[in-house]
């Protein structure tokens, strides 16, 4: 399985027989959309992004294509003032548990927990302020998780016209206490390089053509 980064919360998870692309709302933050006709699309907000895929998910519930099985979990946004909901997603993929949160709020309860599994690869937002995850909340939630890898998302980056400003992704190294992060253009997924100890992997923001 390959893993590559878009920025913002946009990510592509890729085997043999599908591609899965997670919020994919990149045209609204000055990029551009890196959804084709034949991925399949899951939200974690309901955006009402209509982008051509071949199989949208954008709420709770259990879906199966192409061999992929998708857990859409209701949990508390991270901006809830109105009571709004999110969803965070458990993606099985190659016998991979993959984690997408989203924007969530981080009191996640147990049951939550439960329902994420073993979590093979975390992929987090971190940018904070007021909008989504801090550092400081991410790299609790990594604790109480114990994913094997955890990508970040979600954080300052200059070409990203953000809806609110977004931390440095150097604020969540330090809460991690990392130094000197893996960096990778894209993460290939092998059963063999998972390891006990969780691997923190900076994924550069690939350019949509």
């Amino acid at each position: 399985m390959d893993i590559q980064y878009y920025g913002a919360n946009c990510v592509r998870l890729t085997d043999k027989k599908a591609s899965v692309v997670v919020d994919d709302n990149l045209v609204s933050l000055g990029l551009k959309s890196v959804t084709k006709p034949d991925d399949i699309s899951i939200f974690t907000l309901d955006k009402k992004v209509k982008n051509g895929s071949r199989f949208l998910v954008e709420g709770p519930g259990e879906y199966e294509i192409s061999d992929i099985s998708i857990r859409g979990i209701p949990v508390r946004a991270h901006l809830d003032e109105d009571g709004s909901r999110a969803t965070m997603y458990g993606i099985e993929m190659q016998n991979f548990n993959i984690a997408v949160l989203g924007h969530i709020h981080p009191d996640l309860t147990d049951d939550h927990l439960e329902e994420l599994g073993v979590v093979d690869v975390l992929i987090i937002p971190v940018g904070g302020n007021g909008y989504t995850l801090d550092a400081n909340a991410a790299a609790h939630l990594v604790k109480k998780i114990e994913p094997k890898i955890v990508i970040p998302t979600h954080y300052s980056d200059k070409a990203i016209h953000y809806e609110v400003p977004q931390a440095d992704l150097e604020l969540f190294l330090k809460e991690m206490g990392v130094s000197e992060p893996e960096t990778l253009d894209s993460l290939k997924v092998k059963e063999s390089e998972i390891g006990d100890k969780t691997r923190l992997v900076i994924l550069n923001r690939q350019v949509s053509k």
